[in-house]
């Protein structure tokens, strides 16, 4: 019997409509332990990394982890993993809700999804109950209307992940979509689901997930919350993830004009405060996750006018793309554009920063007006929610976005005004005022990514109590100097894979829980024995480097390990970071020295050997 995880992988193939129930690979589990690293693991084994993305030949997982479900806190999440087709990459996108929770709780820690359904379909599992059912009266729904229709069909108890138009249309970053507006949001894991004519996976689960040491286990979460960080707890009550937006600005590295600039004029308009104050339908007060006591979600409301409407969020990284980065500070039109996102099942972040990139080419005359339809000019409220539809459905120029903004450089002549790293968009930090910021863009196994090690907690909150603070004799970093950081975005990177993995929120990282406290909750949960610190972090390294694994055979080298020339060769003109460019030469060698790869970023055989990787 095993603890923590349920001990079961459900393989469903789509190609032929068979379902079958495997045990899942102790020795997997042990050193991958589940969510990202489990996922990774299982898709480098099963598939070659060359495949086409949007091929039968790639494979789709859902995968939660060994703390998913028990309780712990934050730990409501799943992980999305299959290679992407935007980045070309690993994909491992997270997403939080009921539906990760229910998922254990009908028996499975892994979900298998492979080949590709003649018709669509949807995914109905209830406990031992497993079927493939006709999609093709939900084909075309919206996120919220499937999940509807799906719990009509199966039961008002289920839960639903679920892919929108945009999934179906293969938008190259799609989502998949649950409950309460939750999204496996990067990297287009959407668009491989709907490759698959796979429409919506919905989970009834009546088992309960069983802990190796129940006293130890609760002795576990009983210190964890007693070192939550009431004050930080209580901000984000207040104004959620939006309330980030007036410290990123404060340090001068909030997007403006798809990343020429890092402040602007109209921050306060657009501002967390802002959002509680005009459009929260629950004033300072959010929406919690399962077992989550810090309530970071929002529900919001447009009454009146042409962007009447309701939904859940915007979250700080879709007001900094769809508002400051694309000059607009319109709040009804930037939760407007998010709404059309949400529904249609696509990332907000990509979609954003794509529509940036095209304003600045427009307005340079690299886009012919007659391509795009209009006149586009950064601050143009009304464009941001229109082009959002627009790539949805793939529907005019909205055809050239919804393969990312990346290729749409490549179409017009240039990348030069692709903001981001491996093909995948930057979130909503300008990295010259951040260099471990920069530093983690660069090596993110998935692209630019600012939840896969969280390099700018480094730079905007000093690590704020964590060990690696005091063990380096550091107080306060400095977000501008580079010297430190290489080691630090090495940890944090490798630390934020074990978040990934286990089933936790990214938040409990700086809100709550220690290193010392996870392994105690996930050795207290699996009765497996991490090896102290030094074998937890390990963990984290492992699985950090398969997935770096995986991008070589894939044929992505350390050349993409780069950034925009804007960033490396443009200094911020304007703000706090005046005059600084991402210092990338300097960090990088040691980077890879410390992580035991060679100058061409390839993994050594002595490093291979001590982490146990083919």
């Amino acid at each position: 019997m095993m603890y923590g995880w349920t001990g079961n992988i459900l393989r469903v193939d789509l190609t032929t409509g068979t379902t079958t129930v495997e045990p899942l690979d102790r020795d997997k589990a042990k050193n991958y332990i589940g969510g990202r690293g489990l996922g990774v693991k299982y898709l480098y084994d099963e598939i070659d990394p060359a495949v086409d993305a949007l091929s039968p030949q790639n494979k789709l997982l859902f995968v939660t982890g060994p703390l998913t479900g028990t309780g712990a806190p934050g730990a409501n999440r799943y992980v999305v993993v299959t290679k992407s087709p935007l980045t070309g990459c690993i994909a491992n996108s997270t997403a939080a809700g009921d539906f990760a929770c229910t998922m254990k709780y009908a028996g499975y820690d892994l979900i298998i999804l492979e080949g590709k359904s003649e018709k669509p379909v949807y995914l109905w599992i209830d406990d031992d109950r497993i079927e493939l059912r006709d999609a093709a009266e939900i084909w075309g729904l919206d996120s919220e209307e499937t999940i509807k229709a799906v719990q009509k069909a199966t039961s008002l108890r289920a839960k639903v992940a679920c892919i929108g138009p945009a999934g179906e249309n293969l938008v190259r970053f799609a989502c998949v979509m649950n409950d309460a507006g939750r999204a496996a949001g990067r990297s287009g894991v959407g668009a491989v689901m709907g490759s698959k004519n796979l429409k919506a996976v919905a989970v009834h689960g009546t088992k309960g997930v069983k802990v190796a040491d129940r006293a130890g286990f609760y002795q576990a979460m009983d210190a964890a919350f007693k070192t939550l960080e009431y004050e930080y707890v209580e901000e984000f009550h207040q104004t959620g993830t939006p309330g980030v937006l007036s410290l990123v600005h404060e340090f001068g590295v909030l997007p403006t004009r798809n990343f020429s600039v890092g402040v602007n004029d109209f921050a306060d308009k657009i501002s967390g405060e802002t959002l509680a104050d005009t459009l929260s339908v629950r004033k300072r007060m959010g929406v919690a996750c399962p077992g989550c006591p810090v309530a970071c979600g929002r529900v919001t409301k447009i009454s009146t006018g042409k962007f009447a409407g309701q939904g859940f969020g915007p979250e700080y990284e879709t007001i900094g793309m769809f508002g400051s980065n694309c000059g607009v500070d319109d709040f009804e039109a930037i939760a407007a554009a998010n709404f059309v996102c949400n529904r249609m099942g696509m990332d907000t972040i990509s979609t954003g920063n794509s529509i940036a990139s095209a304003m600045e080419m427009f307005e340079k005359g690299l886009i012919p007006e007659s391509d795009i339809g209009f006149p586009l000019e950064f601050g143009d409220a009304d464009a941001i929610v229109k082009l959002a539809q627009m790539t949805a459905d793939r529907e005019g120029f909205g055809d050239v976005l919804a393969d990312g903004s990346y290729r749409m450089g490549e179409k017009y002549g240039t990348t030069d005004y692709f903001m981001g790293v491996k093909k995948q968009e930057f979130p909503s930090y300008d990295p010259r005022g951040l260099q471990g910021m920069g530093l983690g863009y660069a090596t993110g196994p998935r692209g630019a990514c600012h939840i896969r090690g969280e390099a700018q907690d480094l730079d905007l909150y000093g690590v704020m109590n964590w060990r690696l603070t005091a063990d380096r004799g550091l107080e306060v970093l400095d977000p501008l100097r580079s010297d430190d950081k290489p080691p630090l975005v090495k940890d944090v990177q490798d630390w934020f894979t074990m978040i990934d993995s286990c089933g936790m929120c990214n938040f409990m990282f700086f809100l709550m829980v220690d290193e010392d406290q996870m392994r105690q909750l996930i050795e207290t949960a699996t009765g497996v024995d991490m090896g102290g610190y030094e074998g937890f972090m390990r963990t984290g390294e492992r699985v950090f480097n398969i997935e770096t694994l995986f991008n070589r055979r894939a044929g992505i080298t350390n050349e993409w390990d780069t950034l925009p020339k804007r960033m490396l060769e443009t200094p911020m003109p304007a703000g706090p970071a005046k005059g600084q460019v991402v210092r990338l030469a300097e960090m990088l060698p040691e980077y890879y020295e410390l992580r035991g790869w060679d100058d061409n970023g390839n993994i050594s055989d002595a490093k291979r050997e001590e982490l146990g990787l083919a």
